[in-house]
């Protein structure tokens, strides 16, 4: 073989390879982030239906005691003694992702995760728990009170998984991790829902709405 016919060869094997590492490297190449869809536009398709979403492998945390909120009127007591008074109060607890964001309310997000844990633990999961009812509460002179509850929380993570009847963002699947956190029934990991009355000094404003009309020497209520 002639080396000019050596020489082509090497050419045309050199131009092969370099075009070969070329197509490779475009297949791996990672997809703009304008190519890419947000989670909140996953979850929206989640919701509506659109992608045959499930979540998979839920992993449940140790229930834990949320924090406290005031969940009835605020009884002020003008008086020179104490006020007892019997005070309703209601409350409505719902989930959230780890974006913040409300699962509670529309779409099918909630009954996705209640049936991945149902399948998983045996036990059902709910989105969101109301529970009312009075108390009777005694404030002390120059005080406001109030109801405050906190209901037994926990957080359950998993991996969301998007199918798609055809491509989306040129893919028919697409996954994200994802937490939720929501109430769970009392007593779960022995954690127990607290109801208290508290109570705290009136501001100076506040002691001199007192003085007006039948407020004074006397109690009234202001609406949550």
């Amino acid at each position: 073989m002639t080396t000019n016919r050596v020489g082509r060869y090497a050419a045309r094997a050199l131009t092969m390879t370099i075009a070969t590492c070329a197509v490779a490297a475009a297949a791996v190449l990672p997809a703009s982030a304008a190519d890419q869809p947000t989670r909140q536009q996953l979850m929206a398709d989640c919701a509506s239906g659109e992608g045959k979403c499930t979540f998979n492998t839920p992993r449940l945390e140790e229930a834990y005691l949320g924090e406290f909120r005031q969940v009835s009127n605020s009884l002020f007591n003008c008086s020179t003694s104490d006020a007892t008074q019997a005070m309703t109060w209601d409350d409505t607890v719902g989930s959230t992702d780890s974006l913040g964001v409300s699962v509670t309310a529309g779409g099918k997000i909630a009954g996705i995760v209640d049936l991945s844990i149902t399948a998983s633990y045996s036990h059902s999961w709910s989105s969101s728990h109301s529970e009312s009812s009075s108390l009777n509460m005694t404030v002390k002179p120059g005080e406001v009170g109030w109801i405050s509850r906190a209901q037994v929380m926990q957080k359950v993570s998993g991996t969301w998984q998007t199918h798609y009847d055809s491509p989306k963002w040129g893919h028919y699947y697409w996954y994200f991790q994802d937490t939720i956190t929501g109430p769970v029934q009392n007593g779960t990991d022995g954690k127990s829902n607290a109801v208290v009355v508290k109570s705290r000094k009136m501001t100076a404003a506040e002691k001199r709405s007192c003085s007006a009309g039948s407020r004074k020497d006397g109690t009234f209520v202001q609406e949550r």
